[in-house]
């Protein structure tokens, strides 16, 4: 009988804590010893550093000493409880602080004593605002839709009874003078008809296909060029990124909308840049995702007046006079619906709106713009 083969290599045992590489939490696994035996990848990103640089080091490697922390670490050894502990300042190299809420249980699996669950501050302070301004825009966009269709039907019989006048006022010696007033009522009546409608607008189903972003990029960069000549369009583009599953329209209306504010902020000269990159490990409704889009609208105008700043996206609000302040609003409306996210950071000589947009995998890759 053949000697067995003993030669053959066997997989390396998983690891009894590999559930935790897919969560979003920031997860750290250490011994009675306070020891590092185990960090997912959440928790590699949050501190900027690896599995390899950690494992066998003291939690103080990459804590430090807060005080707290010692006072949940003892609580969850000797007392078998878990503690939250708030607010609690991390100093990484070479000069970055987080601040970080810790939640320090108490377990006893493979070795392990102690898991800490860290959660950025900031991070749910955003989460929590974007909430809120969901639920407030939201509200906002229900109430104005409202109200557009109330005032809509009213003003088609304006209109039309503005029509009928007109009509009759031809058997009058003194009709001419009188047609400039319902042509006044006629054309007022048209261009309130036309706001309702873009009111209504951001409500329609989308049609979502595989759409190539640096293509709707360019039909962008066209329409402002031939609509503001002393307006100069910069790329920025990063062309390994993969196609975008969304509505072409209504993505090219929101760019539209956001390029055609920062031109006539600049009162048709100045630059505008559009920018392109991927993101990775992104947070965007409440679901996470592997990888997103980053786009980026850069203006070198004035920027945006403090007193409407934190109240750009809401429906009628402009700082421009003659403005009917829906272009954002729209545009915050048409992200959204593709479950991104749209923010702004301005101050006077650079004003960038940030769109983020999640990407589905699988999909083939930009061909680059000539």
């Amino acid at each position: 009988m053949a000697a067995p083969d003993t030669s053959r290599k066997h997989p390396a045992p998983q690891s009894p804590f590999s559930g935790l590489d897919l969560i979003s939490s920031s997860v750290i696994l250490a011994d009675a010893r306070l020891i590092i035996r185990y960090i997912n990848p959440a928790a590699e990103n949050l501190f900027a550093a690896s599995q390899r640089q950690l494992l066998g080091r003291p939690l103080s490697y990459l804590l430090g000493e807060p005080s707290e922390l010692a006072m949940a670490f003892d609580s969850a050894l000797h007392n078998d409880c878990s503690y939250t502990s708030h607010n609690v300042t991390i100093k990484r190299p070479p000069d970055v602080t987080l601040h970080l809420d810790c939640t320090v249980s108490s377990i006893d699996a493979g070795g392990t004593r102690l898991l800490l669950e860290f959660r950025p501050i900031e991070q749910q302070l955003k989460v929590a605002r974007e909430e809120r301004l969901l639920e407030q825009q939201q509200a906002n966009r229900e109430l104005i839709r409202n109200l557009a269709h109330e005032i809509k039907n009213p003003l088609g019989g304006i209109r039309g009874s503005a029509q009928l006048l007109e009509h009759e006022l031809r058997m009058l010696d003194n009709a001419p003078q009188l047609k400039e007033y319902t042509q006044v009522i006629i054309e007022e009546s048209d261009r309130l008809q036309d706001l309702m409608q873009r009111l209504l607008s951001s409500h329609r189903m989308m049609q979502p296909t595989l759409v190539n972003v640096h293509e709707i990029l360019e039909r962008v960069r066209r329409l402002i060029h031939a609509e503001y000549a002393g307006v100069n369009v910069q790329r920025d583009y990063d062309t390994s990124l993969p196609d975008l599953t969304g509505d072409r329209e209504q993505l090219i209306q929101a760019i539209l909308n956001i390029a055609r504010n920062a031109a006539q902020a600049m009162n048709g000269k100045g630059e505008i840049v559009f920018r392109t990159r991927a993101a990775r490990q992104v947070t965007l409704a409440k679901r996470r995702y592997h990888l997103a889009m980053e786009l980026q609208v850069i203006d070198n105008g004035p920027g945006i007046p403090d007193m409407i700043r934190d109240k750009i996206f809401y429906p009628l609000v402009s700082g421009r006079e003659g403005g009917t302040g829906l272009g954002l609003t729209l545009a915050q409306s048409f992200v959204h619906q593709h479950h991104g996210t749209i923010e702004v950071d301005s101050h006077p000589g650079r004003t960038c709106f940030t769109i983020l947009l999640p990407l589905k995998q699988g999909n083939h890759k930009n061909e680059g713009i000539k």
